[in-house]
């Protein structure tokens, strides 16, 4: 729900003069939803809401969708031509210097980067200064309410369970059969899913031996998707509930088809999984100090730890993503190599931990998910913290 208090309340905690949110036919998905724009609308024509940090906000629509923004408080300017939308513009926001939209300087995110270069260009043009609104979406599009974080928490569980009872398929697949194929793992856990009120937007990855070594593994492509005894399986299933408020949780966990795990799996595990809890102690410890932290921070000390290990060209992608009502949430990404991602986490907010070493021969990775309290101490969801792979007997 829109609520221009707590919009205002934020441009001033950020510092920013006002927020230029503006959509041509859903092209910035961002600001439809702080703009509380329903998913159905289709509007053909652009429209634009500068809110100031203080008085009215100041709505342009055109002529012939002259109500798509009657929802919201505020002077409606209404354009018909082009130099008329450019006319209401500078009007609206020329006399304020700081605006924040969606737009990230050379591409840096651009997962916040949804307005076109010549708008901003036009912004510009009035003398005012055009910056990354990427803390103000993450504060609005990512920080969950006491029913999402409940919603988070009991689909959390559910996947735990999830792992539970595919490692007990596989356990006893093999000792009935000495086989198990992937596909059939993968439809246990989509099959418990449904049984818990769960959803998901793409089938678990299970992922045998050298499956294991490519991160977005299609579970049953591999040229050899049969597990047997002495077999390595990597495990990624994200799900949440089927509501409004249903917030995802996403864990990865990795499994052993024997008694005793071999040597080489179980080090670079320990890897992994020293990474992973020096990104963890290090949110917490940087939060309890009262200091401000950035998501390029975070990843920057978990790929740290894989690289002093040999092992850098083998963490091929970030360190972490935003949970919300998408598996990769508009949030706060934990992540220095694919964007330099310089949005500070805050509290109330949902995010993965999950380095990963990939293989040719196999794949290890281990994901939590953080959730940042009021207070800014922190909760690792989603069961207990896997310490070594697990043995499926």
């Amino acid at each position: 729900m829109f609520d221009l208090l707590a919009i205002q309340q934020a441009l001033k905690q950020f510092e920013f003069d006002g927020w230029l949110l503006c959509d041509f036919r859903g092209s910035n998905l961002l600001a439809r939803r702080i703009l509380d724009i329903p998913e159905d609308m289709i509007a053909s024509r652009r429209y634009c809401c500068f809110i100031p940090a203080s008085g009215e906000p100041q709505k342009i629509v055109h002529r012939i969708e002259s109500g798509v923004l009657n929802h919201l408080p505020g002077d409606t300017n209404i354009y018909l031509t082009w130099q008329e939308l450019e006319s209401a513009l500078k009007a609206a926001v020329s006399d304020w210097p700081r605006i924040a939209m969606e737009y990230s300087a050379r591409s840096a995110n651009p997962y916040i980067g949804r307005v076109d270069a010549g708008t901003v260009e036009i912004v510009k043009s009035f003398g005012c200064s055009v910056e990354s609104s990427g803390d103000l979406i993450s504060l609005f599009e990512a920080t969950l309410s006491d029913d999402q974080l409940d919603a988070h928490l009991t689909a959390s569980v559910a996947t735990n369970e999830a792992f539970e009872q595919a490692w007990q398929f596989i356990a006893d697949g093999i000792r009935a059969h000495s086989r198990v194929e992937e596909l059939e793992v993968q439809q246990v856990i989509l099959q418990h899913f449904s049984d818990c009120g769960l959803i998901t937007d793409h089938p678990p990855i299970v992922a045998v031996n050298t499956n294991g070594g490519n991160p977005h593994y299609e579970t049953g492509s591999g040229a050899v998707t049969v597990i047997t005894p002495d077999s390595f399986v990597l495990i990624d299933m994200w799900a949440r509930h089927d509501h409004d408020d249903g917030i995802y949780s996403d864990l990865t966990r990795c499994g052993y088809t024997g008694t005793n795990v071999p040597e080489y799996y179980l080090d670079i595990f320990q890897t992994v999984a020293a990474g992973r809890d020096a990104g963890i102690d290090f949110v917490r410890s940087e939060l309890a100090a009262g200091r401000s932290l950035q998501g390029w921070q975070v990843d920057d000390v978990v790929r740290g730890v894989i690289v002093d290990a040999g092992y850098g060209e083998a963490f091929c992608h970030r360190t972490g993503h935003s949970l919300g009502r998408e598996t990769h949430g508009n949030g706060t990404h934990i992540d220095n190599l694919e964007t330099h991602e310089t949005r500070h986490i805050l509290p109330r907010t949902l995010f993965t931990i999950e380095p990963g070493i990939y293989l040719p021969e196999f794949g290890i990775r281990s994901e939590v998910n953080v959730f940042i309290h009021a207070d800014n101490t922190i909760q690792v969801t989603g069961g207990e913290i896997q310490q070594e792979p697990h043995r499926i007997v």
